[in-house]
Formats: structure tokens, C-alpha cells, sequence
């Protein structure tokens, strides 16, 4: 798990805040937290758990996962992957079987991927010795 990064969070979430038109007060209020502790967040002071991020990124209307990187609670590649089932299991043009099969598909392409991957690196490392 990558280091917590609390800075650049607060300063990222000030941002959003502020795109999104909201005061402190007010995101705090629809994120369900304090006003102190919100502040104390953007400000790098408060290191907040998952859930308090995933509260703040639902007032924000913004992905909990773009949080969880920027906080060090989830690496980007892990972001990637959750960011991409959920749109699979969102697509309201698809049935549940063919979500569970293209899940199956992915996940399988990720294997043989990552497979390949790891037999390039081993083949690299055989021949710089």
C-alpha cells in the first residue's frame, strides 16, 4: 500500500470543492462530516478513513476510487480495474449473465496479460546475466 499523501489529497478535494461550487460548510454538511474535520482534511491536517472518503466523493459526485489513490489507499492500477468492472456492472444495455461473462472475459485477459509480462521480465533478467 502506497504511503499516505493527506497534502495533495486536501488540496485536491479543495478543488473539487470548489469546481463544484460548494463551501466548506456545505460539503461538509452533505458529506455527513464536520465542518473542523473537513477543513482539517483539505488543509493536510487529518488523515480520513475510507469511508469519510467515500462520503465526500459521493457530495462530490466524483469516483471514491479517485480518492483512495490520491490518499495512498489504492494504487492506480487497482483504480483502473475497480473503475472498469463498475461500468460493466452499470450498463443498464446488457443483462446480468452477459456482465458475469464479459467480467469472465477480462479477468482472463488480464491472467494471460500479466502471464506474459512476468515471461518478458524473467527473459530479460536471463539475459543481462
Amino acid at each position: 500500500m502506497a504511503s499516505l499523501n493527506v497534502g495533495n489529497l486536501g488540496e485536491y478535494l479543495r478543488e473539487q470543492r470548489r469546481t463544484a461550487q460548494l463551501s466548506l460548510r456545505q460539503l461538509a454538511e452533505a458529506a455527513g462530516v464536520s465542518n473542523p474535520y473537513l477543513s482539517q482534511i483539505e488543509r493536510g491536517l487529518r488523515k480520513p478513513s475510507a469511508e469519510v472518503l467515500q462520503q465526500v466523493a459521493k457530495a462530490l459526485r466524483i469516483s471514491a476510487e479517485t480518492l483512495y489513490v490520491r490518499a495512498g489507499i489504492l494504487d492506480e492500477k487497482e483504480r483502473e480495474e475497480l473503475e472498469t468492472r463498475a461500468v460493466i456492472l452499470a450498463d443498464p444495455s446488457i443483462n446480468e449473465r452477459q456482465k458475469q461473462v464479459l467480467l469472465q472475459i477480462y479477468d482472463s485477459f488480464r491472467k494471460e496479460n500479466a502471464a506474459e509480462k512476468a515471461a518478458e521480465n524473467a527473459a530479460r533478467q536471463s539475459t543481462d546475466t
